[in-house]
């Protein structure tokens, strides 16, 4: 039954990963990083005890909470950045390529690593499309987002070579951080304060 959980979690994680970083609706983004942390869950609760596996869903949905409040609260559309390539297709190939790198790199790192296929694949995809995203943005909102996602493929990776509360409870606090560190660069600035 794990396996098939599993599987299903990798299935989501690909899909919100390659969404989140195609998507422009900020709604829909959130939503697909809320996603993400359900997969998150799903695939860590095998190794990990249920409370601490329940503590990286409840950040990481309090943190997209965080997020969609800044964002209602600023108002903006977001901006187009001349200087990233922004293009569907190239952000559809770079996913793709992001893709098929992981699943290389899964591979090659189980012995090494100890944990199981579809949690290597989806730590290693979430990271590198984490760090693609922060690679063609400079929004705040954007950069936000890939850090959180290299932190959550970089959580499944970790848990299954590790079992820590400690560890558990400081990457919570890493996400609420980033979430509220976000929070605060969407704010928009008061004229004369």
């Amino acid at each position: 039954m794990s396996a098939f959980v599993s599987w299903i979690a990798f299935g989501l994680a690909l899909a919100c990963g390659v969404s989140l970083f195609l998507s422009r609706n900020w709604r829909w983004i959130l939503g697909c990083l809320a996603g993400q942390y359900l997969a998150l869950f799903l695939l860590v609760q095998i190794t990990l005890p249920l409370s601490s596996a329940a503590a990286k869903l409840v950040t990481g949905w309090m943190a997209s909470t965080i997020l969609a409040i800044a964002q209602m609260n600023t108002g903006q559309v977001e901006k187009s950045e001349t200087n990233w390539p922004q293009g569907q297709w190239f952000r559809v190939l770079t996913s793709g390529i992001v893709l098929l790198v992981t699943l290389a790199l899964a591979q090659r790192s189980l012995d090494l690593l100890g944990i199981s296929l579809p949690a290597a694949w989806t730590g290693f995809f979430l990271i590198g499309i984490g760090l693609l995203q922060l690679g063609v943005t400079g929004q705040p909102f954007r950069v936000v987002l890939g850090l959180l996602t290299t932190l959550s493929g970089f959580e499944i990776v970790y848990a299954g070579v590790e079992n820590s509360a400690l560890v558990t409870a400081f990457l919570v606090v890493i996400n609420l951080g980033l979430a509220m560190a976000g929070s605060y660069f969407l704010a928009p600035l008061e004229e004369g304060a």
